[in-house]
């Protein structure tokens, strides 16, 4: 079972950037899907962005051009920097890991978001964007 730890959220305004961070403890092994997730009160938890590492990164449409997942494989962690952040990204911040690639739609490269899909998360991170 992974461990992981989110870190970096904060208040911000309007248009600033942030970056948040998931360490992992544990061997996410030579394939792994590590995903971000976001919850807003009242809503489910929706998914932001996912890294396969040997497959292609996914993002949400509500995020794509503005969030980009990465990994630093040396510190054995995800990060998740986020730019030009809007009201409507205030949520709980949520670091997922799977030790199989990240699932996908049938037969499309489509990443299915399932929460479901990942047996090990963290506690969480708070951003809140706010003028």
């Amino acid at each position: 079972q992974l461990q992981l730890v989110e870190s970096g959220g904060a208040s911000v305004q309007p248009g600033m950037n942030l970056r948040l961070s998931c360490a992992v403890t544990g061997n996410l092994g030579n394939r792994h899907c590590v995903a971000w997730f976001r919850k807003a009160p009242g809503n489910k938890r929706r998914p932001v962005a996912a890294l396969d590492n040997v497959g292609p990164t996914s993002y949400a449409d509500s995020v794509k051009g503005r969030f980009t997942i990465f990994e630093d494989n040396a510190k054995n962690s995800v990060h998740l920097q986020m730019k030009n952040l809007q009201p409507e990204d205030t949520a709980m911040y949520f670091c997922a890991a799977s030790q199989r690639a990240c699932a996908y739609v049938a037969s499309t490269p489509i990443w299915a978001g399932e929460p479901a899909d990942f047996p090990d998360w963290g506690k969480g991170t708070q951003v809140t964007v706010s003028s």
